[in-house]
């Protein structure tokens, strides 16, 4: 279990309802002994480190953090937060996620100085690349695990990365774990539904893309069209929701492009 992440709207939430979500996740998760991650993340520092010493009070798995999002930060001023972060939280583990529009984004030698100079960052969460990209984060993966973009799963696995936090885990749950645990032991069948997978997000979120939509729209977009959490599918202000017509079209084309990942069978 995962709380705050894009689809979340951790960046767009009031202190009372992150401390509201937690807590709910955190006790549901005890009660199913289901290992749980709190996301911490915000643009603010300030803010984040406090959610990262209440997230610890509630003895997750791990806790999700991002460097602070305003200005470049110095190798120094990145040092600082992390060592802050690890401090806030500690025993229990970080995971760093650096997506793509971050304001620093992280190339291996960084990620494996990160990961010699603090024990606390179990993980880090980024998009993958190209063969080049995961020869040189074979440093990054021996020391830490790496997670890859959802759509890129199975190809992350085959090449050294431990899962995702996965976007396509929107449209169907259910769907991207069933997926995910075949992927390791059927390699071939994960990367023909990969394959699947990219051509419905080309067909039915592609339009979406280029119509100027944010990822928290595009992710809760897959929710509302994956049908099972009611009226997910708004955004908060000032964040444009995608229209119902839009999200049919992406429930169609899912069923027409998806039949093995929305209805994984048994075997």
């Amino acid at each position: 279990m995962y709380t705050h992440g894009t689809a979340g709207e951790f960046f767009n939430q009031t202190e009372d309802e992150w401390d509201k979500i937690t807590s709910a996740v955190a006790a549901r998760s005890e009660m199913a002994s289901i290992q749980f991650q709190i996301g911490a993340s915000h643009p603010s520092p300030i803010i984040a480190i406090e959610r990262v010493r209440r997230a610890r009070t509630l003895n997750p798995s791990a806790i999700q953090v991002i460097l602070p999002d305003w200005l470049v930060l110095s190798r120094e001023e990145i040092f600082r937060v992390l060592d802050g972060f690890t401090r806030a939280a500690g025993e229990v583990g970080l995971v760093l996620y650096n997506p793509p529009h971050a304001k620093n984004l992280l190339a291996a030698p960084q990620l494996e100085e990160l990961c010699a100079e603090f024990p606390s960052l179990v993980g880090v969460k980024m998009a993958d690349g190209d063969d080049g990209w995961y020869s040189a984060m074979r440093g990054v993966m021996d020391a830490v695990s790496v997670f890859v973009p959802g759509h890129h799963l199975a190809t992350g696995l085959m090449r050294g990365a431990r899962g995702a936090y996965s976007n396509v885990a929107c449209l169907s749950p259910a769907g991207a774990v069933h997926w995910g645990a075949q992927s390791l032991v059927n390699p071939s069948w994960g990367l023909h539904v990969e394959s699947q997978i990219n051509d419905f997000l080309e067909e039915a979120v592609g339009p979406l893309v280029s119509r100027g939509y944010c990822n928290v729209t595009l992710d809760k977009a897959l929710a509302a069209a994956g049908g099972f959490l009611g009226d997910v599918g708004r955004v908060r202000w000032p964040h444009a929701t995608a229209t119902p017509g839009e999200i049919e079209h992406v429930r169609k084309v899912a069923v027409q492009v998806l039949p093995e990942f929305l209805w994984p069978m048994d075997n």
